[in-house]
């Protein structure tokens, strides 16, 4: 039994048709006519268009266009369907109290965490501290100079060796004397885990008793 390329080429042959004559009668490419005559059906079109390809050389070869077809029909291969034998199906998202329960934990655990972590960094940071009074290169005239400033409220401060009370705001506000030759006030500011923070004003000392 001939296939249907076969059928072609042998009624080609004997209508004295070359594949480019048949190319120019048809409007089909001759590289078609012969992956047709030679049943290449991978390198064909679509069924569809083979189709129409077999019309119109059964039209210009004199052959019954019904039975061409049901020959094309028997010999074109079945296209081959790929199908996935696991489909992707994604489960539908729900919200549980199984779900609920373990975001709040977490979220409590990452609060503890973070806490934790701040504090320490807290404990191991020296102190801020901000000194207000004396400014930098103020005359001191008196024997007794105000020096004020701010720093953590847990910091311990001395004002030049001088213990001072810290405020719970972190204010701290002491006198320290002064006496002639003395350039600088010198404050220190140590946290609880010895960390310090040193800051120092240079003052000008005029005092009246040493002018008289």
């Amino acid at each position: 039994m001939k296939l249907v390329g076969e059928v072609i080429k042998d009624s080609r042959i004997r209508k004295k048709l070359s594949r480019e004559k048949l190319e120019k009668l048809t409007k089909i490419k001759k590289e078609f006519i012969e992956n047709l005559e030679e049943n290449r059906w991978e390198v064909l079109p679509e069924y569809p268009v083979v189709v129409g390809f077999v019309k119109s050389i059964a039209s210009n070869l004199n052959l019954e266009q019904k039975n061409l077809i049901a020959l094309l029909r028997r010999d074109y291969p079945p296209k081959v369907l790929r199908i996935n034998p696991k489909p992707d199906i994604t489960e539908k998202f729900t919200w549980s109290p199984k779900l609920s329960f373990i975001t709040g934990v977490s979220l409590v655990f990452i609060v503890i965490v973070g806490y934790l972590i701040f504090q320490y960094l807290s404990f191991i940071k020296p102190p801020e501290l901000f000194v207000e009074i004396p400014e930098e290169g103020q005359v001191v005239s008196q024997e007794k100079l105000t020096v004020r400033g701010k720093t953590d409220p847990d910091a311990a401060v001395l004002v030049n060796n001088q213990p001072t009370i810290v405020g719970e705001d972190g204010i701290f506000e002491t006198e320290i004397e002064i006496f002639e030759g003395t350039g600088e006030v010198v404050v220190i500011a140590k946290s609880r885990s010895g960390k310090e923070t040193t800051l120092s004003r240079k003052i000008d000392v005029e005092l009246e008793s040493t002018r008289d």
